[in-house]
């Protein structure tokens, strides 16, 4: 009884005349999003303001970041976005911000991001 009710509410919302246009790991996908992660591209889109690639910060940053084990990069991505997964549309079209906090005491400030833009405020 539980299952059909779930069913039908997922039906309604959703019809499986819908589901027929993807194969299933496309349909996985939308669904789930991406599951594999090319960290180094993840590096490659992003855009910096208030800082540039060259900057000591943003290299130490990236240093610190490729050494992450898996989870943790996941979780950093969580933290950034609201979710440990890539859109469906594919991590080469993920983008975000990485910009100074410009605090006067960057030493007094936490790292903090906005989710719903992606920018990640990274104190020097």
């Amino acid at each position: 009884k539980l299952f059909e009710d779930f069913m039908q509410g997922l039906l309604r919302g959703c019809p499986t005349r819908k589901w027929k246009m993807f194969l299933p790991v496309e349909f996985q996908i939308v669904r789930q999003g991406h599951t594999k992660f090319d960290w180094h591209l993840l590096e490659k889109n992003v855009m910096y303001r208030w800082y540039n690639k060259l900057d000591q910060t943003i290299r130490n940053f990236w240093t610190v970041f490729h050494k992450l084990p898996e989870q943790k990069k996941k979780m950093f991505l969580a933290f950034l976005s609201g979710s440990d997964q890539i859109p469906g549309y594919g991590l080469e079209h993920f983008t975000f911000s990485i910009e100074d906090a410009q605090a006067e005491n960057p030493d007094e400030i936490f790292l903090s991001a906005n989710t719903c833009s992606c920018i990640l405020f990274l104190p020097r």
